[in-house]
């Protein structure tokens, strides 16, 4: 979320364009404007909520640059205090959502995750775009978007060529930030698929990694 990374932009002071929502949102760190937005188009996103609890999972839906579910369990406390938000509890999703979200989040154990991922992938994998970024959240967002376009999306707006851009990930859903920059690290024991993919390996952030890559390529 937008209002999850700005106080770290500011403390930063990072005034570029940023990625936030795996890519389905671009802002302007000063205005908090949204310089590009791609959400899930409404009737999928209660297509996809009536699906998960066909399954037996509520999610969190992100409208408005802010987090609601339908009733507080200790998986959205947890998220809440992970993100430093605010949850408000709305009840009836459906009969709540009336424009379409950001994107859509089931947070739950791994094990439980895994089991509707299989079951959601043939019914909406081809309409909606479905990553893990940490092993108990996954997420749903609009088909065709990703970091990687977010990072395209910055580049276009800042004049950059994205070939000339390095960028780093650990989870799978950083695989197409990787692909679409120049040249990707992979953080060392990330996920498998990011490894697959990345131009190189790069240390833990106990080790400094991304620091020491930054620094041999300025050197450089």
């Amino acid at each position: 979320m937008f209002r999850s990374v700005r106080p770290y932009l500011e403390q930063a002071g990072i005034t570029e364009p940023v990625v936030c929502y795996q890519g389905a949102v671009v802002a302007d760190p000063r205005s908090g404007s949204f310089l590009s937005h791609h959400p899930i188009e409404l009737e999928l996103a209660r297509e996809t909520i009536a699906f998960f609890a066909e399954h037996g999972f509520s999610p969190n839906v992100y409208v408005r640059d802010e987090l609601f579910v339908s009733v507080h369990t200790d998986h959205s406390r947890t998220y809440a205090g992970f993100q430093h938000l605010r949850v408000s509890e709305v009840g009836d999703l459906l009969a709540w959502l009336d424009e379409p979200p950001t994107k859509l989040v089931v947070v739950a154990d791994p094990g439980d995750l895994a089991g509707l991922r299989s079951a959601a992938v043939p019914r909406l994998g081809d309409r909606l775009f479905v990553t893990t970024s940490l092993p108990h959240f996954l997420e749903f967002g609009a088909a065709g978007v990703s970091k990687g376009t977010g990072l395209e999306a910055v580049c276009t707006l800042l004049g950059i060529d994205p070939a000339r851009v390095v960028a780093f990930g650990d989870g799978e859903n950083d695989v197409e930030l990787i692909e679409a920059a120049g040249f990707g690290f992979a953080i060392e024991g990330g996920h498998p698929r990011l490894h697959a993919v990345a131009d190189g390996i790069c240390p833990t952030p106990g080790d400094l990694g991304v620091a020491q890559v930054i620094e041999a390529v300025l050197g450089g």
